[in-house]
Parts: C-alpha cells; structure tokens; sequence
C-alpha cells in the first residue's frame, strides 16, 4: 500500500480507501452483509487505512455495518461518515425523498445517530454531504465546530459542494477535507481538487472505478433492476457515455494486458497517480475484490503509460 500525508498533519492515509455506498444494498443489487464484512477486512489487512461511510447508504446499514466491521480493529483506520441529509420521521426508506438539512440542532443529532450505528467514540472525519441552501454556512460551521470542541469528530469537510458554496465554508474555517467525484469517467471537479491541494486540504476522490465500468467487466449497457443507484446517478451507463468509455477501454485493455493485471488496476494506479487527490474511494463487495484492488499498489504505470491513458480520455471522453 501507498500513503500520502493527510493535509496539514503528520498522519498518512492510504491511498485507496473502502467506499461503502454499495453495502448499503439500496439500490446496488444483491449485497451480503458477511462478504461486505470480510471485504473490509481484507482492505485493513492489505494496509488501507480509510474508511468511508454515510448514513444515506442504506439508510445507516451501511453504518451499521462499518461498526461490526470495525469492532476489533478500530483503531487500524480513519473513519469518515457523512451529514446533512435526513428522512422525515418514520418514513420507509425510499418511499419519500431525503431532505438536505446542515441546520446545527439536525446535524449534532445526526452525528449522535451516526456514533450508535457506528458503535464508536468518534468519528475521525465528518463531511456535509450535500449542500443545503436553506440553511446559513455560518450555522453549519458552528455545528462542526461545536463537535471538535466536544472530541466528537476531530476533522471536517464537504462533499459535492458548488465551488463558491466551499469557498465561503473554507474561509469559516471547517474545510480540512474535500470529497468530489474523480475518476477517468469523470473529471469534472479537477480543477477544484487541484485547487484545494494547493491549500493544503486533503483531497479525496469518490467512484475511481466508475461504479464498476472501469473494472472492464462491463462490455454491454447492464440491465440494472427499476431504482437501481447507478441508473440515476451515473451518466456513463447509458448512451452516448457508455459507447465512449468502451472505446477508452480498448487502450486500458492494451496496458492491463502488458503488465499482466485486472483493468481495474490501471484505473486505481491512473487515479492515484495524481498529486491532488489524497485518495481514491473504491467500492468492494467481497475480500476477492478487496485483493484485486490492493494489489494495484504492488506496480506503477510509467510516465509514458500516463500520457497514452490522459491522450485517450481527452479523445473519448474528454472533461
């Protein structure tokens, strides 16, 4: 496994971290809570020391758990969990759509929710999730710093924030982390990620496997089940996306076979290979998985292989 420095601190994250959307199981088909568990473990075993999370995965299952993953080995990891989102009150999930809600009486209990589910102490990093425009930035910062003062979380960030929304937040003072989509399929918060690098904020990048279509086991458009996550919130599952990053996948299927691995790995290695992001979040369901992705680590893409990979993006997929 490969660190870099966690901001302005002395702490070294990994750089791949556990993404835990799909074990939610909401809208990610089939998923086995003991494979999801054994997945965790095996990126702990395998060096990867950062963990990611949100009450809005499952609706706290995927909390939930993270916390029985994490039972005999948290002091092994970074753990990052998410607010500002909440369900109305006794709503089944996904019968209703979630409100977005930073105000700081919603957030200091979401944080308290989180903890149980969690079953832990403190939350190493807290992320407002999505923006809430009804709400001033200076009432959602006070809540974040309301909880470092109380030893609840010890950093804070944003994830999915519009450019000027994070400029306000970060000059409040409770921008240690940023959090946006970035992958090969996706590069359109680079500038802001590189951005904020500058600054010294950690960077993290969420989805570095396109859900999965950069692992090239997707060659046809899937036929995901009626309220699956991916149909909604990605745009590469459908066409004209999907036929793009299929002819992309030819120049990644040349240098997987070259060096004898997964496509996956040369998505993770691409990715990682980038100064400004701290980390790449990839989603894993099993241990096998688990493996194959923390084995990306034990080579490099040259520097050659880097500009044949970004010539390819520019003509395929573009920014």
């Amino acid at each position: 496994m490969r660190y870099k420095q966690f901001g302005k601190t002395d702490l070294k994250l990994s750089e791949l971290a556990v993404g835990t959307w799909a074990i939610g199981g909401t809208g990610w088909g089939d998923v086995n809570e003991k494979d999801s568990i054994d997945a965790i473990h095996a990126m702990i075993d395998q060096g990867v020391n950062l963990i990611d999370t949100a009450p809005s995965y499952g609706r706290g299952h995927s909390e939930e758990v993270v916390g029985k993953a994490l039972s005999s080995c948290r002091d092994k990891v970074m753990l990052l969990t998410k607010c500002g989102i909440r369900w109305p009150e006794d709503v089944k999930y996904g019968s209703s759509e979630p409100i977005r809600d930073s105000s700081k009486d919603a957030i200091m209990k979401q944080c308290e929710d989180s903890l149980k589910r969690l079953n832990t102490d403190h939350i190493d990093i807290y992320l407002i999730h999505w923006p809430d425009a009804s709400t001033p930035f200076e009432e959602t910062a006070d809540a974040l710093k309301t909880l470092k003062q109380q030893g609840k979380i010890r950093f804070s960030g944003i994830s999915n924030f519009e450019d000027s929304d994070l400029e306000k937040l970060y000059n409040l003072g409770v921008i240690d982390v940023v959090q946006y989509p970035y992958s090969m399929v996706n590069r359109s918060k680079e500038d802001v990620l590189k951005q904020y690098a500058e600054k010294g904020v950690y960077t993290m990048g969420y989805g570095g496997l396109g859900a999965g279509i950069l692992t090239g086991t997707i060659r046809e458009i899937p036929k995901f089940e009626p309220g699956d996550a991916r149909l909604g919130f990605y745009d590469f599952f459908r066409e004209p996306k999907f036929s793009k990053v299929m002819e992309l996948l030819k120049t990644l299927d040349q240098i997987a076979a070259a060096h004898d691995v997964p496509v996956a790995q040369v998505a993770v290695n691409w990715t990682t290979r980038h100064p400004y992001i701290g980390a790449s979040l990839t989603g894993v369901r099993n241990a096998k998985e688990a493996a194959e992705n923390c084995s990306a680590f034990s080579w490099s893409l040259s520097d050659e292989e880097m500009e044949t990979i970004n010539t390819a993006i520019d003509q395929t997929i573009g920014k």
